[in-house]
């Protein structure tokens, strides 16, 4: 089973299979270029192929996957236009959205417990986007809010594709906990310049070395 979380039951099935597929393409079980065949994804979940279908739909809605007359459902293949879009925007957001939710006495106890749920490599993708979303999600601009959210499976793929061209999460690690200790103190500029530098680092890193445009 590719959905294997602890706790509560997603609402119906086709959510199950939803957060399963996701889960499956953020942990790298399924690879950006893979083919999601619905009879396959169907019997390996133990469910009809109408809610792999809905799922696959949704999910191409995010950005996770392509969908292709063609070629059917495949996972969306990074490539360098593709992260410089989706950073661009988070460069130009996710900071002033850090920066005001420090102002407005936000509590970043979510993303310091994403912090700590990284032991497990397959898990680091998961918690990565816990801790952004933490820092932003307190701004109190639910428009922004929403664009931030709408980046966060794409902004996790290319996470995910980054490390598989060099692992550097230890020095992100650390410059997430410089991050959230500077939120925590109530040091609004200083931690949104710290994640604005975290974030064009990272991005310079990965447009750099992905291909340039992947039809």
């Amino acid at each position: 089973m590719m959905y294997d979380r602890a706790g509560a039951l997603p609402a119906s099935r086709t959510d199950f299979v939803l957060e399963s597929i996701k889960e499956a393409i953020l942990y790298g079980k399924l690879k950006p270029g893979q083919a999601l065949v619905e009879t396959d994804l169907a019997a390996t979940l133990n469910v009809s192929k109408t809610p792999v279908r809905e799922a696959l739909k949704t999910l191409a809605g995010s950005g996770l996957v392509v969908m292709s007359p063609y070629k059917g459902a495949t996972v969306r293949t990074v490539d360098a236009e593709m992260a410089s879009s989706v950073y661009d925007v988070r460069m130009l957001m996710e900071p002033e959205a850090l920066r005001r939710s420090v102002l407005a006495g936000a509590d970043f106890a979510e993303a310091r417990s994403a912090l700590d749920d990284t032991s497990d490599l397959a898990r680091r993708s998961l918690a990565n986007r816990r801790f952004h979303r933490a820092l932003y999600a307190g701004c109190g601009n639910p428009l922004m809010v929403e664009i931030l959210d709408g980046l966060r499976d794409q902004a996790a793929l290319i996470t995910v594709a980054g490390w598989g061209i060099s692992p550097t999460w230890d020095a992100e690690d650390a410059e997430h906990r410089a991050i959230l200790v500077a939120a925590e103190e109530g040091f609004g500029d200083a931690a949104a310049d710290l994640l604005r530098r975290h974030i064009q680092t990272f991005a310079d890193r990965v447009v750099e070395e992905l291909p340039d445009v992947v039809r």
